[in-house]
């Protein structure tokens, strides 16, 4: 099947699978490595979570880690990781920016890192009929995946701007109601829910499956349509253990990046096949079409959004104010770009120093 895929991973096309995998040496040279037989990987079922769906799926994560086994959790939303990230039960996530930033702000800068980007584009708050403005939504039931997950925050972020007041606990102009996603579409189909902001291939089954449009493409509220959904964070301590195994992470990375790249036609019958295999649902052809025309993938993390996002955060009431300086560290990521003749990313002044 031949389906239209808005995709740009520039910084992975030239050879970067080939020039990785035969390797390079560790940019965290100051951390001495310690031996582990496993790293935990969670994600979601998302094709917002297409490089992690792309690299468990074609093997790329059992390739580059070698003897390290590759241990999958799947979740439904980000704060969820989080309590399995703080808990020591996972080491590493595809996750959302909000819950990264919320997790490294509570613990003074001690919990995780940052290390690379997978995904831009993809949320949209889409409604029922019958709401055609953000003036038609005083007093309606909106929905997000989970309280203080990025797309809870954009909505609430921007119902704020648009003059709505919310409270955590549901009240206020809009109430804002966290729901599991496939509840979110069922409820939505039965009329007990006026619209919710959801990533996707959530936003297009409400849109295909349950009737609904767009009020909002998040693209719309960002310069040039660009901001992070879904980035690498790591657990801080595994990092400092494991620098080689991190770098190993990342190779893994990149691979599924550039297949995603070079492999535009295969890419909707690997992401469902991954998606049968963690919740035994794939999609339908036109979901998945509709849902990966709306994302791009890309080892840029756009920290450069970081700070808006933190002011959104403390805006929507699910986050406190605080430093995100340190949040990121891409040396190890900017070291495998370079070996491979590919630009380097950004950390906008929040990274690790040299």
């Amino acid at each position: 099947m031949n389906t239209p895929t808005r995709i740009t991973t520039t910084a992975v096309t030239l050879g970067l699978a080939m020039a990785m995998l035969a390797g390079c040496a560790s940019t965290s040279a100051d951390a001495a490595p310690t031996a582990v037989s496993e790293l935990r990987l969670g994600y979601f079922a998302n094709v917002t979570h297409a490089p992690a769906l792309v690299g468990v799926e074609e093997g790329l994560f059992d390739e580059a880690l070698g003897d390290v086994t590759v241990q999958e959790q799947v979740f439904n939303a980000g704060p969820a990781v989080i309590e399995a990230l703080s808990a020591g039960a996972i080491d590493a996530a595809y996750i959302g920016p909000n819950p990264a930033i919320n997790t490294f702000i509570q613990s003074g800068g001690a919990s995780a890192r940052v290390i690379a980007g997978a995904t831009s584009g993809g949320a949209a708050l889409v409604v029922r009929d019958g709401i055609d403005s953000p003036t038609d939504l005083a007093g309606t039931t909106l929905a997000s995946p989970q309280l203080g997950n990025t797309q809870d925050v954009a909505l609430r972020s921007w119902l704020k701007d648009e003059g709505f007041e919310t409270t955590t606990s549901g009240g206020g102009d809009v109430q804002v109601t966290p729901t599991e996603n496939a509840q979110t579409l069922t409820l939505f189909q039965q009329g007990k829910l006026d619209g919710a902001w959801l990533p996707e291939p959530w936003v297009s089954r409400l849109v295909i499956e349950g009737g609904a449009h767009v009020l909002v493409d998040e693209r719309e509220l960002w310069p040039d349509g660009a901001f992070p959904t879904t980035v690498l964070l790591v657990r801080a301590e595994f990092a400092a253990q494991h620098p080689d195994v991190v770098e190993d992470l990342l190779e893994a990375h990149l691979a599924a990046l550039a297949w995603i790249d070079e492999n535009p036609d295969a890419l909707p019958s690997t992401i469902n096949a991954a998606l049968d295999a963690a919740t035994g649902k794939p999609l339908a052809d036109d979901v998945l079409a509709r849902a990966l025309e709306n994302v791009t993938f890309s080892p840029d993390p756009h920290a450069e959004a970081f700070a808006a996002l933190v002011e959104n955060g403390v805006a929507a009431g699910t986050q406190k104010d605080g430093s995100i300086e340190g949040l990121f560290d891409l040396r190890a990521l900017n070291g495998l770009l370079t070996a491979a003749g590919a630009d380097k990313v950004d950390d906008a002044g929040l990274g690790a120093k040299e």
